[in-house]
C-alpha cells in the first residue's frame, strides 16, 4: 500500500508539474535540432583486406614445397593480422598521408597553435581507425566531410601497407643479402686456394692418392723381381713423393670437396636472398576496396534529437523532485529554528 501511494503522489507531482517538464523537455529537443545541425556531415569509406600468409618471395616462390612453412596463396592467420595492424598504426603511414592530404589545413587547424601536432593526432585517430574482424580480416575506416577523399585516404592507406611493409622487410634483406654475399666471395676465394694447391701437386703427378700407392707399390714389385733397377728407382721415387706431399693432398681434397659442397649451398641462399632484396609480394588481399559514399554516415540527426529529448525529459523530472524536495527540507529547517526560539522565550 505504501508503495502504491509514493507512486501515486508522484505521478500527481508530475501532473501538476507538467508545464514545466513540457518546457524542458521542447527546450532539449530544440536544442538538440539546432546543435545536429551545427554538426559536419561525415562521409565513411572502408576498405576491408586480409593478409596474407608469407612475406618472404624467397620461401614462397623458391623453397621446396614439401619443406615450405606456408601456402603462398592462403590467407594469413592471426599473427599475420597482428603483424598488418602493427604497421597500420606506424607513424610512417600516418605521417606519409597526414602530408599528401594536407590534414592540418583540412581539418582547420592553426599550425601555429602550441597544440597543433597533437589537436592534428587527435582528428587523425577519431577519423581514421583499424580493427580487426571476427574473421581475423582487417577493416580500415575513414570519415571525412569530402565523401571523395574519404574513399581516397581509405585506398591510399591500403597501398602504404605493402610499401611500408616491404621497406621494413628490405632493410633487413638488404643487411642479409650483404652478410651472404661476403661468405660466398670468402668460400669461393678459398676454393681458388686449394685448386691452385692441388695443381701444383697435380704437377708434381698426383692425382688418385690411395690408387697411385697401390699401383706404385706393385710396379716397384715386379720392377725389383725382375731386376729392373732403373725402373725400380723410377717408381721408389713416386712413392718417396706420395709419401711426402700424400698427407697434404688428402686434406687439400677433402677442404676441396667440403667447401664445394658449402659454395653450393651459399649459392642457394644468394639466390634466395637476391630475390628477398629486389622483388616483392603483396602482403594482403584486398576484399573490398573503398567506395565513394553517395550518403552521409555522420551526424544521425534523429537519434541525437530523441536521446536528447529523453534525457531532457528525464533531467526536467529529477530536477524537479531535487527543487521540491530542497523547498521541504528547507521549510522544515526554519520550521524547527522557530520552534527553538520561542522554547527559549
Amino acid at each position: 500500500m505504501k508503495q502504491e501511494y509514493d507512486l501515486t503522489n508522484i505521478l500527481i507531482f508530475l501532473f501538476k508539474r507538467r508545464k514545466a517538464i513540457v518546457v524542458i523537455t521542447v527546450l532539449s529537443a530544440v536544442v538538440s535540432i539546432v546543435v545536429s545541425l551545427l554538426i559536419e556531415e561525415e562521409f565513411k569509406s572502408s576498405v576491408v583486406i586480409y593478409p596474407a600468409s608469407t612475406s618472404s618471395v624467397s620461401k614462397a616462390l623458391l623453397t621446396d614445397m614439401s619443406r615450405a612453412p606456408k601456402d603462398i596463396l592462403k590467407f594469413g592467420e592471426e599473427e599475420e593480422t597482428e603483424q598488418l595492424m602493427q604497421i597500420l598504426q606506424s607513424n610512417e603511414i600516418k605521417q606519409r598521408i597526414i602530408v599528401k592530404y594536407d590534414l592540418m589545413k583540412h581539418y582547420d587547424i592553426d599550425p601555429s597553435d602550441k597544440f597543433a601536432r597533437t589537436e592534428l593526432n587527435k582528428e587523425y585517430d577519431d577519423k581514421i581507425n583499424a580493427r580487426k574482424t571476427q574473421y581475423q580480416a582487417i577493416e580500415i575506416t575513414v570519415y571525412d566531410t569530402d565523401n571523395e577523399m574519404a574513399a581516397a585516404i581509405a585506398n591510399d592507406i591500403t597501398r602504404l601497407l605493402d610499401s611500408v611493409y616491404n621497406k621494413i622487410q628490405k632493410d633487413r634483406a638488404f643487411k642479409a643479402l650483404e652478410i651472404v654475399e661476403n661468405e660466398y666471395l670468402k668460400e669461393s676465394k678459398r676454393i681458388k686456394m686449394l685448386e691452385d694447391s692441388l695443381s701444383s701437386l697435380r704437377k708434381m703427378g698426383m692425382f688418385d692418392y690411395e690408387n697411385q700407392v697401390i699401383i706404385y707399390t706393385e710396379s716397384y714389385a715386379k720392377a725389383v723381381s725382375a731386376g729392373n733397377v732403373q725402373k725400380a728407382k723410377f717408381f721408389q721415387d713416386k712413392l718417396d713423393i706420395l709419401a711426402k706431399y700424400g698427407s697434404v693432398y688428402n686434406s687439400f681434397s677433402q677442404l676441396h670437396k667440403l667447401s664445394v659442397e658449402q659454395l653450393n649451398l651459399l649459392k642457394a641462399k644468394l639466390e634466395e636472398a637476391k630475390v628477398d632484396a629486389y622483388q616483392k609480394l603483396p602482403h594482403k588481399y584486398i576484399v573490398n576496396p573503398a567506395e565513394i559514399s553517395e550518403k552521409k554516415a555522420k551526424p544521425v540527426r534523429w537519434l541525437i534529437v530523441v536521446i536528447s529529448t529523453v534525457s531532457g525529459f528525464i533531467f526536467s523530472i529529477f530536477l524537479l523532485m531535487f527543487l521540491e524536495q530542497f523547498k521541504i527540507i528547507r521549510e522544515k529547517f526554519a520550521h524547527e529554528s522557530v520552534g527553538d526560539l520561542e522554547d527559549d522565550v
